[in-house]
């Protein structure tokens, strides 16, 4: 009784509708009609959006759903990348029943709503937040550089022990800058395969610098957790601890790094730029009231 048009709505008139299909264009009368479906645009990601799916696979929550093509993520409250949604792609439904969702969604694991939104694909996204009254964080940018810049700037003299397991010294000094340690945390830092855990280490064991590094895509290298002690800073440990894990990460095949820096944190920023870090995106993380 029934026939399909798929295809781009381009007129609609009191009588007709027209359809521009694969290979023409299909005229419907009205009276014809008995559903009407929006199909989303099958398009390519944009950078922005690539390199975001990118970074949530370097940072795995422990608790993963998707609401359409969104990515929905839950970790006992560590960290904002881990505990909010990534609203990349369609989410299925209309822009104000999706909010609603993630809101559903994270009040029922008694967490904060919260969602990340990355910029400049998100702007219908933030007018909707804003004026539901969410509040914004601090902008933090995704910068990114190519590998072999990173290690060619890098301090090659230094030692840096590259572990594939996280030492427990390298877990106390991570806990000692990010608070709380849940195991939530412990499954985000260990939740990629391909991972290294750096530290520059005194001679009794004690931490001096550490990060992380992770290649969860064959391309790209994830850095993290940059450390370094207060007694030991300026004096290039950061470099050196980032370049002995690009090295890592081109030898595992990857050609080019990204890192996630708070843009009020200037110090870091401006420590990232002699490796060869610019600004790739930003994004903001939004918390519902």
């Amino acid at each position: 009784m029934f026939s399909d048009v798929l295809g781009e709505l381009v007129d609609l008139t009191e009588t007709d509708l027209t359809v521009r299909t694969v290979e023409r264009l299909v005229r419907v009368p009205r009276a014809e009609v008995t559903h009407a479906k929006r199909v989303p645009d099958r398009r390519r990601p944009s950078a922005t959006e690539s390199l975001e799916r990118i970074a949530a696979a370097g940072w795995p929550a422990p608790e993963q759903a998707h609401l359409g093509e969104w990515l929905l993520r839950a970790a006992d409250g560590w960290t904002a990348r881990g505990n909010s949604a990534l609203p990349i792609g369609d989410p299925g439904r209309t822009l104000n029943d999706a909010v609603d969702a993630v809101e559903a969604w994270y009040r029922a694991r008694a967490l904060p709503p919260k969602i990340t939104v990355p910029d400049p694909v998100g702007a219908r996204l933030t007018a909707e937040l804003t004026r539901r009254g969410w509040a914004p964080a601090p902008r933090t940018l995704v910068q990114t550089a190519a590998l072999a810049e990173v290690a060619a700037a890098a301090r090659p003299e230094v030692a840096v022990r590259l572990d594939t397991t996280p030492p427990d010294a390298w877990f106390a000094a991570v806990a000692g800058f990010k608070g709380t340690f849940p195991d939530a945390a412990r499954h985000i830092l260990t939740g990629v395969p391909l991972a290294r855990y750096a530290g520059i280490y005194a001679e009794d064991g004690s931490p001096i610098a550490v990060a992380r590094g992770v290649v969860a895509d064959g391309s790209w290298l994830g850095v993290s957790l940059v450390t370094v002690d207060p007694v030991h800073r300026r004096q290039g440990l950061g470099r050196a601890i980032v370049g002995a894990l690009a090295r890592w990460a081109a030898d595992a095949g990857a050609s080019q790094a990204y890192l996630q820096v708070e843009e009020r944190n200037t110090a870091a920023v401006a420590a990232y730029a002699p490796l060869g870090f610019s600004t790739h995106h930003a994004y903001v993380t939004w918390t519902a009231p």
